[in-house]
């Protein structure tokens, strides 16, 4: 079976968690806060705080600009389901922006005119969730007037995105958002087994998302409510979590960072090869927007239904059924049970709906062969003839 992705663990990665296995230290040492300051240094944020996930981040990320019950998060319906969980677990209420049938990404014109009708209804969202989704960033620029127009804040789901550039500068950069979230699970650009990672560049969000991601306890004086009562002394000032990433996933992480350049290049590389391989076939290959340079996380074609004889099903499980590993990103967030249980309905979104009746993720990761992926396009070939 060919993934769609797969981890690259070099020796050097090996050596940096049997370092940390070896020290004082397998949680709250040193390696957290050097990783931390690695990714920030990286993509050019002032903050990053590391966590136990992604999710965890993007939780957090919402309690530290003020998301609460009564308030409202908007986010893509093309995307894993916690980047609207994230709204939830606040008691925030959550809705949907359709998306761009070119990028797959929110769509800002949809975004302007719901929000335009927001606005009249009295129910204006208190945060949007912009997810890059195949590591292609939204039109950020273009979210964040709108921000500015209507008072929302910004959360950018980057889980697909570290070491993707935005109109040539870092994605995580802070300059359209407040937050910027990342993904380390295995199968993303680079990993830390499990784990997540804020970057901001607001003191106080940073402050907040870090207190909370520890059970809202601290031992700083300048954040207790009463004096110290001695040096044992620690004080619970908020309500928080325990979310907090240990010295081997950031030991990992530090280690595969220095490797995060040479992964995004290999991945277009072979996304390249893709679209020249694919050229010919009744498909769409992913169209990349000319502001923007990929973390290339995701490899989305699109079938041309009409133009073949098998459905969308048949042809995914014959790609299943020679050994091709591919997957699907993602059903619509809004037809998920939990989802239709708060209202929500097919056709919503018909977007997004378009987009779910179409796509197929082939399988693409730093350590693929050439050979490989041609046995992709070869067991591809077949399935849309029906062979």
């Amino acid at each position: 079976m060919i993934p769609y992705g797969r981890q690259d663990i070099q020796p050097q990665d090996i050596d940096a968690v049997l370092e940390v296995l070896q020290s004082d230290f397998l949680t709250q040492g040193p390696a957290v806060p050097h990783f931390e300051q690695a990714v920030a240094n990286q993509v050019g944020a002032r903050h990053g705080v590391a966590v136990n996930s992604a999710t965890s981040a993007l939780h957090l990320a919402c309690l530290a600009v003020g998301l609460g019950e009564g308030d409202w998060l908007w986010t893509s319906p093309i995307t894993f389901v916690a980047s609207a969980n994230c709204g939830l677990y606040c008691r925030a209420t959550v809705d949907f922006v359709d998306i761009d049938p070119r990028t797959y990404n929110l769509c800002p014109q949809a975004l302007e005119a719901k929000l335009a009708r927001a606005e009249r209804e009295g129910r204006l969202p208190k945060v949007v969730v912009a997810v890059h989704l195949c590591g292609q960033p939204c039109d950020m620029q273009a979210i964040h007037a709108l921000s500015e127009r209507y008072g929302f804040r910004v959360v950018e789901d980057a889980s697909h995105a570290i070491g993707g550039r935005y109109r040539g500068e870092p994605i995580g950069n802070g300059r359209y958002s407040d937050i910027t979230v990342f993904s380390f699970h295995p199968v993303k650009i680079i990993t830390t087994a499990e784990g997540g990672l804020a970057v901001t560049n607001d003191d106080r969000l940073a402050e907040t998302m870090a207190l909370l991601r520890s059970h809202g306890v601290t031992r700083d004086p300048a954040l207790m409510t009463q004096e110290a009562e001695g040096p044992w002394y620690y004080q619970q000032v908020a309500l928080g979590f325990n979310y907090r990433m240990t010295e081997l996933q950031a030991a990992l992480g530090e280690s595969q960072l220095a490797r995060l350049e040479d992964y995004v290049a290999r991945r277009h590389a072979m996304a390249e090869r893709y679209d020249r391989l694919l050229a010919e076939l009744p498909l769409t290959t992913p169209w990349q927007h000319p502001d923007s340079y990929s973390g290339r996380h995701l490899y989305v074609i699109r079938l041309e239904l009409e133009a073949i004889q098998p459905s969308h099903r048949r042809v995914f499980e014959a790609l299943r059924d020679q050994g091709i590993g591919v997957n699907l990103h993602y059903i619509p967030v809004h037809t998920q049970p939990y989802y239709r249980e708060l209202g929500f309905a097919p056709g919503d979104f018909p977007e997004a709906e378009r987009y779910y009746a179409e796509a197929i993720s082939l399988p693409l990761y730093p350590t693929m062969t050439e050979t490989q992926q041609d046995e992709v396009v070869a067991a591809l070939t077949r399935a849309l003839e029906g062979a």
